[in-house]
């Protein structure tokens, strides 16, 4: 039998503890690319939001408002389309705008969907 070093099995057991969701399975987040330019963002937020990411929480006032970037919008904005649309064929690309993390983006109020 052998033993990982005590810094190790911590270093393991935080990686997966932030990785896996709460039924054991890994999470997975589509993001903004933060090497994107803002104008390619804005084009691939709008085309998400309009098909099939929920973006009315990135009103004015609403709960995913701020902060108000065009990265922390097109965010959150990807990740409702990916999580929607990923068991029909929808993937986290916008040509090239994203990427997909195991990191809980979420934020204050603003909750970032992770679906099984």
């Amino acid at each position: 039998m052998w033993a990982l070093p005590g810094k190790t099995l911590f270093a393991l057991t935080f990686l997966l503890s932030i990785l896996r969701n709460s039924d054991g399975q890994f999470a997975d987040y589509c993001v903004a690319d933060e090497q994107t330019p803002e104008d390619e963002l804005l084009m691939a937020m709008d085309w998400a939001c309009g098909n099939g990411a929920d973006c009315s929480v990135l009103k004015l006032n609403q709960r995913c408002y701020l902060p108000n970037t065009v990265i922390a919008h097109a965010s959150y904005a990807f990740n409702s389309y990916y999580q929607n649309m990923k068991h029909k064929g929808g993937s986290c690309y916008f040509r090239g705008a994203a990427v997909l993390t195991g990191l809980d983006p979420s934020h204050d109020s603003c909750k970032f969907e992770e679906l099984p």
